[in-house]
């Protein structure tokens, strides 16, 4: 692959009402933090341009709503993702549950199916003392499903750029074996079955 052409991925970030998701989103592009953000309607985009392994990525980061009456909406945009960000508030036991749920509405929309979809999990607002997830339980749950997990605090900025560009990282492997696997089926010659009649 050309090292200096750019190439586009699209990252989504999932999880529950109040779990940080905008807050990590502006943290990563904007290296901001604001107290009081609004709730997403649908989906805001952010993006980021960085570079990884001799690749320059611009990232579309997509921080779609996280209130169930949008969650229809929020499935119309996972089309054409290359990597996914489940994300939940640490001290929040029911936004760590959901998270399962998420990732199934995400991989039941990707066709086909692919469970080695490039996908991460966040635990968010590690910041905080009362927790209600505990790091080892969380490991587990991403461990049975072979997806990588980071503690990650959007407000004072732990983690959150090795997390994403981990992900960058993986989702740019698939997007090169996919690449690879349409050119060396695009080029398979076969011969022919039947020499072609002529025609005057």
């Amino acid at each position: 692959m050309n090292s200096n052409r750019k190439v586009g991925l699209k990252i989504v970030i999932l999880g529950t009402l109040g779990v940080g998701k905008t807050s990590l989103a502006h943290q990563y592009v904007n290296k901001r933090f604001y107290e009081d953000y609004r709730t997403t309607l649908g989906a805001s985009i952010l993006s980021k341009i960085i570079e990884i392994d001799n690749t320059n990525l611009k990232l579309q980061i997509w921080d779609t709503g996280g209130q169930e009456r949008f969650k229809a909406m929020v499935s119309a945009f996972y089309k054409g993702s290359d990597g996914c960000v489940l994300t939940f508030d640490v001290t929040d036991r029911d936004s760590f549950r959901a998270i399962e749920n998420w990732r199934e509405d995400f991989l039941d929309k990707v066709h086909p199916r692919d469970s080695n979809f490039p996908m991460i999990v966040l635990g968010n607002k590690i910041d905080i003392k009362e927790r209600q997830v505990s790091k080892d339980m969380a490991k587990a749950w991403c461990d049975e499903r072979n997806l990588p997990y980071f503690e990650v605090s959007a407000k004072n900025d732990l983690n959150v750029d090795f997390a994403f560009e981990t992900l960058a990282r993986n989702a740019l492997t698939k997007y090169r074996e996919s690449l690879e696997s349409y050119f060396t089926d695009s080029i398979k010659l076969k011969p022919m079955d039947k020499p072609r009649r002529k025609c005057c």
